[in-house]
């Protein structure tokens, strides 16, 4: 039992798992306890001088829900606290987070640099989609040592990416060591967050400036939302670093506004919403916003499970001479091991990749034997499911870019749900012939 030295509701400092229920919706006296759905495009104001004044953001309200809609708020403040950050910006997927993420702080002619070892949607966004829009990518070994790592830089970077956990290759990025070469190039660094969960880590701890996250996985936790979010930690000083005149310079749209000035360290959240949503309007809609809040309301006791669970399968897999080889974050012998122990102490997540023995066919044999296990796209709910990506999310992809991804022809992805432990093991033990 955790104990408290109770002052005012106000003072104390919340634990993660009462923050998952309690944050977000505050209702006042007479309101809904649970988070209603204000299922309205637009709001009604009692004369033209208060709308005048939300459009030039010079006072805080709701007028249309593509810019803010209170439930998607309230969610968004939950988000926010959960992760540690000054404010969030739900989307409407977790692709569009990324998109508008970048978009935010980058332009035409600016480079970024990314860990290769990232989901393929996220490495075809920038390698193709991006490159488009001239804003071009170098993409980096994770592993690599700093030195090596810094020759990437150059002086268009304009912001460092990577994954917490990357998807479908499972490594585990050294968040302090990228943190250190984006402020020493006085530049952000943006970590994707979306397998890991603020529940085991929180990188704004570490040293990340923003965080996203596809809340189509963990966060909804059973596949029936789908959405992404942009968070600012607000610790970034955008006028020292002196590159992002998006961000320190008029901004003609809104009579002349310079976000730094006016919003501080909320610059950023403020102009990706204000500036971005407004003309790209890629919003999270409140249906969808309600679900999101359900999921997460239970996000600190799925993660456990989640994390539990895919360590026995990981055994399991590691001793079956059925199996070529096992990655898994959590165990022992993987080769982030003591990243794992830094990072994520409280778990590794519940994605497992493994190989079949015999290759791209056997993996393909696996996949379509196994029972409780569906095969689908989705990965990170609170039901098993697998997936053979070399053929699936990343068959647009070449072999070079396959092997730069750490994704084998062999490889299936295994999401490991919160079912009992045996029935997944007994399942993947018949499939496995």
């Amino acid at each position: 039992m955790v104990q408290y030295t109770k002052i005012t509701y106000e003072v104390i400092i919340l634990k993660i798992e009462t923050k998952c229920i309690q944050e977000g919706w505050k209702p006042k006296n007479g309101e809904p306890r649970v988070l209603p759905i204000y299922q309205s495009t637009t709001y009604k104001y009692d004369n033209s001088a208060e709308m005048g004044d939300l459009f030039d953001l010079k006072a805080d309200g709701f007028f249309y829900t593509r810019l803010a809609n209170p439930t998607v708020a309230a969610v968004e403040s939950k988000l926010a606290a959960l992760e540690g950050g000054v404010g969030a910006m739900l989307t409407s997927s977790g692709q569009a987070a990324t998109t508008m993420a970048i978009m935010n702080i980058a332009s035409a002619g600016d480079n970024v640099v990314c860990s290769s070892a990232v989901y393929g949607g996220t490495f075809n966004l920038l390698g193709v989609t991006l490159e488009k829009f001239g804003i071009h990518t170098t993409f980096v070994n994770p592993d690599d040592d700093y030195d090596t790592l810094s020759k990437a830089v150059n002086d268009r970077t304009r912001l460092i990416l990577g994954e917490t956990i990357s998807n479908p290759s499972l490594n585990v990025l050294d968040i302090e060591k990228f943190a250190k070469l984006a402020h020493d190039n006085n530049i952000p660094l943006i970590v994707d967050n979306t397998f890991a969960t603020p529940y085991l880590c929180r990188p704004f701890e570490w040293g990340a400036d923003i965080v996203i996250h596809s809340t189509s996985k963990y966060l909804d936790g059973h596949a029936v939302s789908l959405g992404g979010v942009v968070i600012d930690s607000g610790k970034f000083d955008w006028e020292a670093a002196g590159k992002f005149p998006e961000l320190t310079t008029p901004d003609e749209s809104y009579h002349g506004i310079i976000y730094t000035e006016s919003f501080g360290n909320a610059a950023y959240i403020t102009k990706i919403r204000t500036q971005l949503m407004r003309d790209i309007g890629v919003m999270m809609s409140p249906q969808n916003a309600f679900l999101l809040n359900l999921g997460t309301e239970t996000l600190h006791l799925r993660m456990p499970r989640h994390s539990e669970n895919a360590m026995a399968v990981a055994e399991f897999l590691e001793k079956d001479p059925r199996v070529s080889w096992v990655t898994y974050p959590g165990l022992p012998s993987n080769p982030h091991k003591a990243l794992v122990d830094k990072y994520l102490p409280n778990g590794a997540s519940g994605v497992v990749s493994f190989g079949v023995d015999g290759g791209r066919e056997a993996a393909e044999k696996c996949l379509n034997a196994l029972s409780l296990a569906a095969i689908v796209t989705h990965v990170a709910d609170a039901r098993t499911c697998a997936l053979h990506p070399a053929s699936a999310t990343h068959r647009q992809l070449t072999d070079q870019q396959l092997k730069d991804c750490g994704v084998k022809p062999e490889l299936i992805r295994f999401s490991v749900g919160i079912e009992n432990i045996d029935d997944i093991i007994e399942d993947l033990d018949k499939a496995l012939g």
